[in-house]
């Protein structure tokens, strides 16, 4: 019997790996993933290697009728600046707040991120920030304000690759002659141009720390908003160089008890509510929105200044005891060339145009409407009427005195602001009609035919109410308030003019003879005799329901204007009424109005004869 050899296996033994094996093979695999994860974060980065110019908002200057400067709208820049000619005091300011270890890190702080990371867990909320200045320079000039996680990785990526390209020195000079300041400022020198009136290179250790605030939030630490922030902001900054050892105890208390204090040019100035409103007007009229513009109007601005000082007063002496909190002014010419506007008691604080975009209830200051539309359907300024109770579709007006006089003639009702007279008048005219009326001067937004149309309940813009008291005083021309004379370039290009339009009457010469003697009656001997003035003058009180709005409208020969007072939120004041803080407002600013101007009689355009009126119009529109 033959054996068969028996076959010998191999037997490989099977190699175990050890951990540094497989840490090798982790590195290989996460270094290829942080490769690709590396070209997906890049591939829509823009050039590194071209720092992007800061992107320019349109400028355009807003100019008063002297063609001084009113305000200047666009980003701000000012000279770009050198590490060495940026004051030590700056830099040291904004790294004792920024970022105290940027001459160590490289351009990420794992221990800055750490401490805020612990401090966010304690607050439970995002209290403290990690970002190193070259992450912030990365996002401020790369990328976009993406709140992501995308973005971060991104502005990671960005600030190794700027501390590879740039040194120390470099990146903080690149970060502070880009960084936003506030109130449109870029870069440092344009924030010390904008607030202290110098060059950045002037900065006082005091300034210093007031920029190096606004960092944290510009917009709501800027001085131009509120200056008492600011500084106190200022503050926290020298506080915190004192503890970082980047000034002494004596710096940090002499930077203090000097505060630093904005220039004359940089607090808010006269006509800004106006400024707004004439840009909006330049951006109806031009389609140009890339070249910087220069634009003339027609604010005058020394009565701007007086209508400010007669809103400011009237409030400081009477706002908190009568709880009325804001006010507003239009100032026109008889045909509707805006000479002042204030939109609310301080612009810094409200920007809120309370002459233009608020819709408040005119009161009997509406009455004007009413009793022209009265007067067109065939009644007379000496027709009696009886003050007596009357109900109309069951409602019954009241009169604000609660007692009922009797039969008076319709001038004496006008004049005492009678409200059951005034709603006899509307009915025997037609609510209709004098909703036609108020159409034909001007007013806009809902009107209603309702009975209670007569004591100016339909909601209205103070502009809008001047405009219509400016057709009465123009002799009954339509008046449409304006602001922009001419829109050119900066290099003198010209876009627009305003051209007078054709004059467009739109009530009769003995209708406007007859309702001016009404409304002059108002101030001589009626609710309107705290606006009296030293020369012939014309108005109408007007007061909403439970005081929450009070009115004046009046004119002179040469200037038409309103007055509102009230609170934002529609509370009620404590018992004004237009008689009383609108009309003593309103005879303030149209007294120092008419200084050194001879007084003339009413509507005195108008008695030189209707012909020659229309005609100096249209000698103005052909010229």
């Amino acid at each position: 019997m033959s054996t068969q050899p028996t076959e010998r296996r191999l037997t490989i033994p099977r190699r175990r790996h050890g951990p540094v094996y497989w840490i090798g093979v982790a590195f290989v695999w996460a270094s290829i993933a942080g490769l690709f994860f590396a070209g997906y974060l890049a591939h829509d980065l823009p050039d590194l290697d071209n720092l992007p110019p800061p992107g320019r908002a349109q400028t355009i200057e807003i100019r008063g009728e002297d063609g001084g400067v009113i305000h200047k709208y666009g980003d701000l820049y000012g000279r770009w600046l050198a590490f060495e000619e940026i004051p030590q005091s700056m830099v040291l300011a904004v790294l004792a707040v920024e970022d105290r270890r940027f001459f160590s890190h490289a351009g990420v702080d794992a221990r800055a991120i750490a401490r805020a990371f612990l401090a966010n867990l304690r607050a439970g909320r995002v209290a403290q920030g990690g970002s190193t200045i070259t992450q912030q320079l990365a996002k401020n000039v790369f990328l976009k304000p993406d709140r992501t996680l995308k973005r971060k990785a991104q502005e990671l990526l960005v600030a190794l690759w700027l501390e590879q390209r740039f040194d120390k020195p470099e990146i903080l000079s690149l970060y502070l002659n880009r960084v936003y300041f506030g109130a449109a400022a870029y870069g440092i020198d344009a924030a010390a141009r904008k607030y202290f009136g110098h060059s950045a290179a002037r900065l006082s250790l005091s300034e210093a720390a007031l920029l190096a605030g606004l960092l944290k939030a510009p917009s709501r630490y800027a001085p131009t908003r509120s200056l008492d922030d600011a500084q106190a902001r200022a503050e926290d900054v020298l506080d915190a160089m004192l503890a970082a050892g980047f000034a002494t105890e004596d710096m940090v208390a002499k930077a203090k008890a000097a505060s630093a204090q904005l220039s004359a040019d940089a607090l808010p100035g006269d006509g800004l509510y106006f400024a707004d409103w004439a840009v909006e007007e330049v951006r109806r009229l031009t389609e140009e929105r890339a070249k910087p513009l220069v634009v003339y109007t027609t604010l005058n601005p020394t009565l701007q200044v007086k209508a400010e000082r007669s809103i400011r007063d009237a409030l400081r002496a009477s706002g908190d005891a009568l709880k009325a909190q804001q006010g507003a002014l239009v100032a026109l010419s008889p045909e509707g060339a805006m000479r002042a506007m204030v939109g609310g008691r301080r612009y810094a604080a409200s920007q809120y145009n309370r002459a233009t975009q608020a819709r408040r209830q005119p009161g009997s200051a509406f009455k004007l409407m009413v009793y022209l539309a009265g007067l067109e359907a065939g009644l007379a300024p000496d027709q009696v009427f009886d003050d007596v109770p009357v109900t109309v579709e069951g409602w019954t007006p009241k009169n604000y005195s609660g007692k009922h006089l009797g039969p008076m003639t319709l001038a004496a009702a006008f004049a005492g602001s009678i409200n059951t007279v005034a709603v006899q008048v509307s009915e025997a005219a037609g609510r209709d009609r004098v909703v036609a009326m108020a159409r034909r001067l001007g007013l806009q937004g809902s009107i209603q035919p309702h009975p209670s149309l007569a004591l100016g309940t339909s909601e209205l813009s103070l502009i809008d109410l001047t405009g219509a008291y400016a057709t009465v005083a123009n002799g009954g021309f339509a008046a449409r308030a304006y602001g922009v004379l001419e829109i050119r370039t900066a290099d003198g290009a010209l876009l627009y003019r305003h051209r007078p339009s054709e004059p467009r009457r739109v009530l009769d010469a003995e209708t406007v003879r007859a309702i001016s003697t009404m409304l002059a009656r108002v101030i001589t001997d009626g609710t309107g005799r705290a606006a009296a003035l030293d020369r012939p003058a014309a108005g109408k009180t007007g007061t909403s329901q439970d005081f929450r709005d009070a009115f004046f409208a009046g004119f002179t020969s040469d200037l038409v204007a309103g007055v509102w007072f009230g609170n934002d939120d529609g509370s009620a004041m404590a018992g004004v009424t237009g008689g009383g803080l609108p009309a003593r407002a309103w005879g303030r600013f149209m007294l120092a109005a008419h200084n050194a101007r001879p007084a003339r009689p009413l509507l005195a355009d108008l008695e030189t004869g209707e012909s020659e009126k229309e005609k100096s119009w249209l000698e103005r529109l052909i010229d």
